[in-house]
C-alpha cells in the first residue's frame, strides 16, 4: 500500500510540474521557451512573437503582445505573472 502511495503521489507531482508555466521574458526568448512557457501559446503563435518582435523592437509593455496576430487579451490575462520584460 505504501508503493502504491509513493507511485501516485510521483505521478501527481509530475504532472504539476510539467502544467506549471515559468516566468519568461517576451522581449528575448526564443520560440520554443515562449511556447513551453505561456499557457495557450503554441509554436506558431510562439513564432509570431518573436518575429513581430524582430521586426518591430522590443515589447513596452506586455499589453503589446495584442498587436500580434493570434495573440488576444484574454491569452495575455491568462499569463500575467508569468511574463517579464527585459532590455527594450
Amino acid at each position: 500500500m505504501k508503493i502504491i502511495k509513493a507511485i501516485i503521489s510521483g505521478c501527481l507531482l509530475a504532472v504539476s510540474t510539467s502544467l506549471y508555466a515559468g516566468p519568461v521574458d517576451i522581449n528575448s526568448a526564443d520560440a520554443k521557451s515562449l511556447a513551453a512557457e505561456l499557457s495557450g501559446i503554441g509554436d506558431k503563435k510562439a513564432q509570431a512573437i518573436v518575429e513581430y518582435r524582430n521586426a518591430h523592437g522590443a515589447f513596452a509593455s506586455m499589453d503589446d503582445l495584442a498587436n500580434v496576430k493570434g495573440i488576444s487579451e484574454k491569452t495575455i490575462d491568462k499569463n500575467r505573472e508569468n511574463i517579464l520584460l527585459g532590455k527594450k
